[in-house]
């Protein structure tokens, strides 16, 4: 969006207004409406949003990333399993000898 409102303010106003309208959280319908209304629009969307994500996967570990979510499903985990325990009390579980 930078990029296009320095370059085409005309062009950058069009796609600011077409984002808003068709929402872009669901990237497959975005551009394949994008492409019927502006198809060179549409292929430059494309070209940055492969490039965007080469950068993030450089900048990504894997393996940090993968320790992380295990950690995470580890502590969700133990607190389902904490809330679902019936613990017994002292009064209820006790044995009288004798």
């Amino acid at each position: 969006m930078n990029q296009l409102y320095e370059m085409n303010p005309t062009q950058y106003r069009w796609f600011y207004d077409f984002v808003v309208e068709n929402k872009p959280t669901d990237g497959k319908r975005f551009l394949r409406t994008l492409q019927k209304e502006k198809h060179e629009l549409a292929e430059r969307v494309m070209v940055t949003r492969l490039h965007l994500y080469g950068r993030w996967v450089k900048k990504l570990d894997h393996a940090e990333m993968y320790k992380d979510l295990s950690d995470q499903n580890l502590e969700l985990m133990r607190e389902r399993l904490m809330e679902t325990v019936i613990w017994p009390t002292d009064d209820t579980n006790t044995e009288k000898i004798g």
